[in-house]
């Protein structure tokens, strides 16, 4: 089982997936949790590209290198552990490409950046996405104590952008599990667990 967290910088999603994780750990699940980019050397070596603030890229450079980071993810890591049955995290994935690099970049026409993503995630869907809804004021509030990298240094116009690409993707996709950022974080914890339960019993 795959399952994917969602949402801007500031939402809370890396928390709740580790809530998640010791959760399962604890109902005795196998589960392995990965970053988007990242988790691989060379998906490591190109995030630090990718988030760097001192490097510029043309936006379709950008595309291509988070679509390289997240082939050799799936390939080497994702596919494998999903092959035993174990259960899969992962802090971002190809939404996060429409999102950002979609509505936000505007890099290329959503079609052309969906069959992308496709190529790139080597055809696996994930079989829940918690998609944490927060304001783009409300995430300056929880982050601006921390340096920000190249991506979160983007602005408010393009947050917006963002915003309105999870929005939609929310709205089509049924594996789309909308989270209100506000709530607090047990909370939010027991509403995603209610949600993976369910999800573990059906798939049996």
């Amino acid at each position: 089982m795959l399952i994917t967290f969602e949402g801007i910088d500031g939402c809370g999603k890396t928390t709740q997936l580790h809530l998640l994780k010791d959760r399962l750990i604890e109902e005795g699940y196998t589960v392995r949790d990965f970053r988007e980019p990242g988790g691989t050397e060379v998906s490591e070596y190109i995030r630090s590209l990718l988030l760097n603030p001192e490097i510029e890229m043309h936006p379709v450079t950008e595309l291509l290198l988070f679509s390289a980071a997240r082939s050799e993810l799936i390939a080497q890591k994702v596919i494998p552990e999903l092959e035993k049955g174990h259960i899969v995290l992962l802090d971002r994935f190809y939404d996060s490409t429409v999102a950002y690099q979609g509505y936000g970049r505007k890099s290329l026409e959503i079609s052309e950046i969906n069959r992308l993503n496709s190529i790139a995630s080597h055809k696996v869907v994930p079989d829940l996405t918690f998609y944490i809804r927060i304001s783009f004021g409300e995430a300056q509030e929880r982050t601006n104590h921390q340096d920000k990298d190249r991506m979160e240094q983007s602005g408010e116009s393009f947050f917006g952008d963002v915003i309105d690409g999870f929005e939609s993707l929310a709205y089509k996709e049924k594996r789309f599990i909308v989270l209100n950022a506000t709530r607090g974080k047990e909370e939010l914890h027991k509403l995603i667990w209610n949600k993976v339960e369910k999800k573990i019993s059906i798939s049996g």
